[in-house]
């Protein structure tokens, strides 16, 4: 058997030898044959494990067609390759380029090693946290006075390593994490799980959003993919849904409601929408602090996909026992945690005109409330979040 040191040189004598190959003739014995070059560095293409590279070719044919293979499987058809991979080892990629009347193969090996560091499959990073108003905000995690965005960032962070719980609040509540790794899409299989407090007849759905690193800057600026759930094209989901909240005047004279004694201020926290809707988030007894987070201006505006909030009833009919029972599938804080429909397979991203992402891998990931609802005493219909697992990891 090969030790690691003599796979790795093989690898590169054999990449080397193949990344460039002419392809056939089609157009006559004196026209030169088309090629296709896979690029690759000095040292040949190596990456640790769940970490991206990045393969491109050239080839002397016209707007060609591609076909990307690992190991005989097709895995893209882009232009361009992001390669990932959780096994060790040499690794065979080749890619064809096509057109109507010629083509042209390359291949070439690249050499997956095993990480220095250990993985985490925690979400190790936070790198928004904006909530909309909510009767958690401002103590979970706690606001200090004069605490910025950053420094709230922190907390947020703090709070999902140690499972603290993040409270995201009404409508549009976000909250962007990363990880240490790439989270690998497995085609078929589950790829991460969003750990929540939802429990049996109380779902308060957020919606999930996720981005690959592409231009390897390292943060979560690049194009983003909604993971359509059960609710996706539901005719009572509200694409492009834009909500703008209104700082409250903490002093002015509260308006409780005249049948709930829970209700202390019916009019606490005005917002209107680009809908033409508007209404009041309400306070409550519970909970005295300010709902509207502190760190933010005036106004704070949430845009994106809105859910139905019709699952949201009262059983009672007296304010005592509301329910809202949870989507099939696709959301955060929506089944609780031991049921394996909290599990998201990136099968399911689409793009911003619906279409399959088909995605390889993901960096980054972006959960917001998305229903606009209260429940009597229970207050606003708002997702939490303890944490975010990689389903993957090896």
């Amino acid at each position: 058997m090969m030790k690691t040191n003599e796979l790795y040189a093989w690898a590169l004598i054999v990449s080397a030898l193949t990344a460039t190959l002419t392809g056939c003739k089609k157009n006559g014995d004196d026209a030169p044959a088309a090629t296709v070059t896979i690029q690759a560095p000095a040292g040949g293409l190596v990456v640790d494990r769940y970490k991206f590279l990045q393969v491109s070719a050239t080839t002397t044919l016209s707007n060609p067609t591609y076909e990307w293979k690992v190991d005989g499987a097709v895995i893209s058809t882009a232009d361009n390759l992001w390669f990932i991979s959780a096994t060790e080892g040499s690794h065979t990629i080749i890619l064809t380029a096509k057109t109507a009347n010629d083509s042209a193969t390359a291949t070439i090996n690249i050499v997956v090693n095993k990480e220095t560091r250990a993985y985490s499959k925690n979400a190790a990073k936070v790198f928004e946290y904006t909530p909309a108003p909510g009767q958690f905000v401002n103590t979970m995690p706690d606001w200090v006075a004069g605490e910025s965005d950053a420094q709230m960032a922190t907390k947020a962070e703090n709070a999902l390593k140690t499972g603290a719980g993040i409270h995201l609040g009404g409508y549009g509540g976000k909250l962007v994490i990363g990880f240490d790794h790439a989270i690998i899409n497995t085609p078929g299989k589950s790829s991460f799980k969003v750990v929540a407090n939802a429990f049996n007849q109380w779902s308060e759905p957020g919606i999930i959003e996720v981005s690959m690193d592409a231009n390897g800057n390292g943060l979560p600026d690049d194009e983003w993919y909604e993971i359509a759930g059960s609710e996706y094209n539901h005719p009572k989901t509200v694409k492009n849904y834009e909500i703008t909240y209104y700082k409250p005047n903490e002093s002015k004279v509260p308006t409780p409601s005249e049948t709930d004694p829970s209700i202390s201020d019916t009019t606490y926290i005005r917002w209107t929408d680009n809908k033409g809707g508007s209404g009041y988030i309400s306070k409550n007894v519970f909970h005295e602090q300010s709902y509207y987070p502190q760190w933010k201006g005036a106004t704070i505006t949430f845009k994106g996909t809105k859910l139905t909030s019709d699952n949201v009833t009262d059983l009672s009919g007296s304010g005592t026992y509301y329910v809202s029972p949870a989507f099939e599938f696709g959301y955060a804080d929506n089944w609780p945690n031991n049921d394996p429909r909290v599990e998201i397979n990136l099968d399911w991203a689409v793009d911003k005109d619906g279409k399959p992402a088909k995605l390889s891998g993901i960096h980054f990931i972006r959960i917001y409330t998305g229903i606009r609802a209260e429940a009597g005493w229970l207050g606003e219909v708002s997702t939490e979040i303890m944490g975010v697992e990689d389903l993957g990891l090896k």
